[in-house]
C-alpha cells in the first residue's frame, strides 16, 4: 500500500480494534476496579468472577491502584501491537519500528493518565479543570464514563 490516506485509515481502524479489545477484553475485572485506588479512597475488590469464585474481600490503596494501572496499560498496548502488528502485515503495510514503538508508547502514556483517575488528583481531572471540561470528566452516566465520585 502506498497511498497515506489508505494506510493511515487502516493503522487507525487497526489501533481502535486493539484499543476496544485491550479495554473491554483483555483488562481484568481485578484491574478494572483497582487501577483508580488510591491510600485516600482506597478500594475494596470482592472475588466474584475467577473460575474459583472464593467471594474473598480485598482492600486496595494506591500502591495496588498503580500497580493494576500499570498492568492493564501493558495489556492494552500489547493488545494494540499484536492487532496492528497482524492486521498491517494481513494487508501488506509495512510499519516503521521506531514509529511504531513511539506510538505505543505514546498510547501507553495517556491511557495510564486517563485511566488512573484517583480523586482530586489525577492528571486528566486536572486538565478537564483547566479546560472548562470538568463536568464532562465527572459525567458518569450509564456507568461507562467519568470519574467515581464517591465511594460505593
Amino acid at each position: 500500500m502506498t497511498h497515506r490516506p489508505a494506510v493511515f485509515a487502516a493503522l487507525l481502524g487497526l489501533t481502535r480494534a486493539g484499543s476496544a479489545i485491550g479495554d473491554f477484553w483483555v483488562q481484568s475485572d481485578f484491574c478494572a476496579r483497582v487501577k483508580g485506588a488510591s491510600d485516600e479512597h482506597p478500594v475494596t475488590f470482592t472475588d466474584t468472577v475467577t473460575v474459583t469464585v472464593t467471594e474473598e474481600k480485598s482492600t486496595h490503596g494506591t500502591a495496588s491502584g498503580r500497580a493494576a494501572c500499570l498492568h492493564h496499560c501493558l495489556t492494552y498496548v500489547a493488545t494494540q501491537a499484536i492487532v496492528v502488528g497482524l492486521g498491517a502485515r494481513a494487508l501488506g503495510i509495512r510499519l516503521h519500528p521506531v514509529a511504531a514503538a513511539t506510538a505505543l508508547a505514546v498510547s501507553f502514556g495517556t491511557h495510564y493518565a486517563a485511566d488512573r483517575r484517583v480523586l482530586g488528583k489525577g492528571l486528566l481531572e486536572k486538565v478537564a479543570d483547566k479546560t472548562g471540561k470538568g463536568g464532562f470528566y465527572r459525567l458518569a452516566d450509564f456507568g461507562i464514563n467519568g470519574v467515581l465520585t464517591e465511594l460505593i
